[in-house]
């Protein structure tokens, strides 16, 4: 057993179950972790008068941290995921022993990205998300490749978009489009390294993937052919094979 825990970071808008499709191998290899983030799955959203931000997110994964005793693991996520640990790389990098970046950017929204994240948000909070949310974000998710070839794959995407709940859904949106860039992070982060990003990923397309691979001291880029922005789902063997040859022990 390697001995540094692995903890994943979920994608917007679903939870924690993304990662089934991988956790046989990877929890084979080490301790794995997977807690859903604050307002999906199965974590409440927590009252507070706070604007959203990743960096209260941040705060929740240390704060397991310290509930498990963990000193240092290897830290990782997809697409929200990897903006979340992100964070918590800007704010407790001695955290961190390892990073594992899938399908997501260093980079901040657009101006036209976080307006309709927002409006996006004000429609989940008025309307609740059933009947549009999916609708909308399956194509953005996944490649054609796997829409077209792969029912079950899309079946699973939706079940999970719709189990959410819209205040979680809201909340997410709203922190995302306030996030900064986190370039610099990247370049001071003196940590092992590992870029996941699929080859038909329209989300985060591969050259963001290289960005950060770029930036980052040391770092392995793999990128996944025929799999979209969710590649634990689309392609969960090679990115299971992808973190297991990477893994640092």
């Amino acid at each position: 057993m390697a001995d540094l825990p692995l903890v994943l970071l979920h994608a917007y808008p679903v939870d924690a179950r993304m990662w089934n499709a991988v956790r046989e191998p990877l929890a084979a290899r080490t301790r794995l972790i997977t807690p859903d983030q604050r307002g999906l799955g199965r974590t409440p959203l927590p009252e507070t008068d706070r604007e959203p931000s990743l960096d209260d997110a941040a705060r929740d994964v240390l704060a397991l941290l310290d509930r498990l005793e963990l000193d240092r693991v290897v830290l990782g996520g997809c697409s929200m995921g990897g903006y979340v640990t992100l964070a918590v790389l800007r704010a407790a990098p001695e955290r961190i022993a390892g990073l594992v970046l899938v399908d997501t950017k260093a980079g901040a929204d657009t101006d036209e990205a976080r307006a309709n994240r927002l409006t996006a948000a004000e429609r989940a909070e008025s309307e609740g998300i059933t009947g549009w949310l999916a609708d909308a974000m399956v194509p953005n998710l996944l490649s054609e490749q796997t829409r077209q070839a792969r029912p079950e794959v899309v079946a699973t995407v939706r079940e999970l978009i719709e189990a959410q709940a819209p205040a979680g859904v809201a909340w997410a949106q709203r922190a995302m489009a306030a996030r900064p860039d986190s370039t610099e992070a990247l370049r001071q982060a003196g940590v092992p390294a590992l870029v996941i990003v699929g080859e038909q990923d329209t989300v985060t397309p591969p050259d963001e993937a290289r960005a950060m691979a770029d930036a980052l001291p040391d770092a392995r880029l793999e990128v996944l052919p025929g799999a979209g922005h969710l590649t634990p789902l689309e392609a969960p063997d090679a990115v299971a094979k992808a973190i297991l040859d990477w893994y640092p022990s």
